[in-house]
């Protein structure tokens, strides 16, 4: 350290010195600050006194209200005061499959997860959290004229919960005296969507007013928005029930809706597009009241639905015989839903896998033993469901391939039959319809093709179509399923996406339902070449066949894209097959054989099919009958 430095250094502490020196308080500045220092503790002396005064007083208030609480409780409870307050802890329980929570109020399921799914926004699929979105509410009518709720009144956790070879026993009982209470008993197998709920009730009998054999209950629940395209969604959340002989109905899932129902029945479902909750009773349930209510989407609400159910159960206060429900929280998979029907019969089986929309009749069938068995079959070995319904596709295409070909074969006839046609057309004149059509039915019969050849077999595919169509939008393997560009095969496949909404498109463009559209119009027009005879003559049926591609796009953009994918794929392929067969078929030698049908029906004699000589017998007694009937208003005019 050099001297500059040194002095510099002194120079800088003598002057800190001698400012501290010179601004040091006087003797009087002293006192005031001690004056100050002394105000201030005494303040905060009274604020403490204060504080602690408001709360013993607080402390009192709340005493009071306790009380008087408890007095209102006693009052309003009566027979059933013990069960008016308790813990409102919730009670967890956690499967292989299902993450739950009972609330000791109300002893019923506060809330449901499903541990192998997530939400469109990647969170926890959760069915329902908390009272204001699943609750199951039992009406008691007292002995002491009162009516009361099981949603208000309080369980107890008996032993909290045991594990006993996979299956988890809760039991919640409502102590309303000593030796009179209510059990509400869970069974949670560990690797099951299945939950056996019994009621047991035990000497309640003098609880109740006389002869109760029955209990009233309401279940609330609001299905919430689990995926990315909430309209779509929104077509498949709907509150569903069967009769106890398999029928399956549901209410409105368009709007608001208020079914009451007198008929028996099986269970109830709150369901949405890819997931339900079940409430079955082995009694079944005689009578109940269903209530759909829709939320619009422009509420921004993340409820799609509410659902109320009011009906009744069977119910022994004395305890002699338990009230047996089911839960069923699941995932709405076929095949799933139909393994709860095994090792039951009859009416046993709950069937729940009818709440998979698959259609009428016919097409639920071509559903069952057609398309989901050839999805099961290629999902046992492939894991890429894009590959899947490529194969699928291929399967069906070899499937129709008989059908197709009948059809190509009868447009191909009408078509080499063109110019003979033109003939007919050029020889009657156009206001001669009738005679026309004579002509040209009769050209048709003498080389043995029928007009109608053609779409019969179109007619017979349409079962498969519907089939597709009704079964992969609500297929919940397609779930979270990513092909190509499309990250989920059960949504659209936007590629252009934009905020404000478009009337007929809504926000986005699907690529694949792009792909279907273009594709179809290419298909229309190979179509249109074929059947050219047909169609000149109808130029606004051939504008008509170009309009459905264009009118499907916007029925379409919405949809899962594994279903716009499967029908891209489908219509590819059949334009192909088009091509493939007019290259092999020779159209001039298919002349060739119509000539020499047409021949040989020239040369052989003619022999009546029995319909027509059937037919030609009724006109003759039809034409005698009208003879004998004129004959006979003529006696009567002499």
């Amino acid at each position: 350290m050099d001297k500059k430095t040194i002095i510099g250094i002194v120079l800088i502490i003598a002057i800190f010195m001698g400012f501290n020196y010179l601004n040091r308080p006087s003797k009087e500045e002293l006192a005031e600050r001690q004056r100050v220092n002394d105000s201030i503790q005494n303040v905060q002396k009274v604020q403490q006194q204060s504080a602690a005064l408001n709360a013993e007083q607080q402390q009192v208030s709340d005493t009071v209200k306790t009380v008087e609480t408890d007095s209102q409780k006693a009052a309003q409870f009566g027979l059933f005061a013990n069960v008016a307050k308790g813990d409102t802890a919730l009670i967890e329980v956690e499967t292989d499959l299902l993450k739950l929570k009972f609330s000791p109020k109300g002893g019923f399921l506060s809330y449901a997860e499903l541990k192998g799914y997530k939400a469109y926004d990647s969170l926890p699929l959760v069915l329902f959290d908390g009272k204001s979105e699943n609750s199951l509410g039992f009406v008691i009518q007292t002995s002491d004229n009162r009516v009361l709720a099981t949603n208000d009144m309080f369980f107890t956790p008996q032993n909290s919960y045991n594990e006993k070879d996979g299956l988890t026993t809760l039991n919640l009982r409502l102590n309303v005296a000593d030796n009179s209470y209510i059990d509400f008993i869970y069974k949670i197998p560990k690797n099951s969507y299945k939950i056996d709920f019994d009621i047991v009730a035990h000497n309640m009998q003098t609880y109740f007013t006389p002869m109760t054999s029955t209990l009233d209950f309401t279940w609330n629940a609001k299905i919430r928005q689990q995926e990315q395209g909430r309209k779509f969604e929104n077509r498949y959340a709907t509150l569903n029930y069967m009769f106890t002989d398999n029928d399956v109905k549901r209410l409105s899932d368009s709007k608001s809706a208020v079914q009451d129902v007198a008929t028996p029945i099986k269970w109830f479902a709150a369901k949405d597009q890819f997931f339900s909750t079940v409430l079955l009773s082995k009694q079944g349930f005689p009578s109940a009241r269903l209530i759909s209510e829709a939320i619009p989407e422009t509420d921004k609400s993340p409820y799609l639905k509410a659902f109320s159910i009011n009906s009744t159960i069977k119910f022994d206060p004395e305890g002699k015989e338990a009230t047996n429900l089911q839960l069923f929280l699941v995932p709405n998979q076929y095949k799933l839903l139909k393994s709860f029907n095994a090792g039951l019969s009859g009416t046993q089986k709950p069937n729940i896998q009818e709440l998979i929309p698959l259609g009428w009749t016919v097409f639920r069938w071509v559903s069952q033993f057609i398309i989901i068995p050839l999805f099961n079959f290629f999902s046992s070995f492939l894991s890429n469901w894009g590959i899947i319904i490529l194969m699928v596709t291929i399967v069906i295409k070899i499937i129709l391939m008989p059908l197709t070909f009948k059809s190509y074969m009868s447009t191909a006839k009408m078509r080499v039959l063109k110019p003979q046609l033109d003939e007919i057309n050029a020889k009657i004149p156009q206001d001669k319809v009738m005679e026309r059509q004579q002509a040209q039915m009769a050209l048709y019969k003498s080389v043995g093709v029928s007009p109608m050849g053609g779409c019969l077999p179109m007619l017979l595919q349409m079962p498969i179509l519907v089939a597709v169509f009704m079964y992969l939008p609500s297929a919940i393997e397609l779930r979270h399923q990513s092909f190509l560009w499309a990250t989920d095969l059960s949504t659209y496949d936007a590629i252009l996406t934009w905020k404000t909404e478009i009337p007929f498109i809504g926000t986005h463009l699907s690529l694949f339902c792009i792909l279907m559209t273009v594709t179809n119009i290419i298909y229309t027009k190979v179509n249109m070449a074929t059947t050219a005879g047909a169609t000149q003559q109808m130029a606004m049926m051939k504008w008509m066949m170009y309009l459905m591609p264009v009118m499907f796009f916007f029925i379409f953009n919405s949809y899962a894209s594994g279903l716009t994918y499967y029908y891209f794929i489908s219509l590819l392929l059949t334009v192909s097959q088009t091509y493939l067969m007019r290259l092999f078929i020779n159209e001039d030698k298919l002349l060739q054989k119509l000539e020499l049908v047409k021949q040989s029906k020239k040369n052989s004699p003619k022999k009546k099919s029995g319909f027509m000589a059937r037919l030609e017998e009724a006109q003759k007694m039809q034409q005698k009958r009208l003879r004998e009937q004129s004959k006979q208003q003529g006696k009567k005019k002499k």
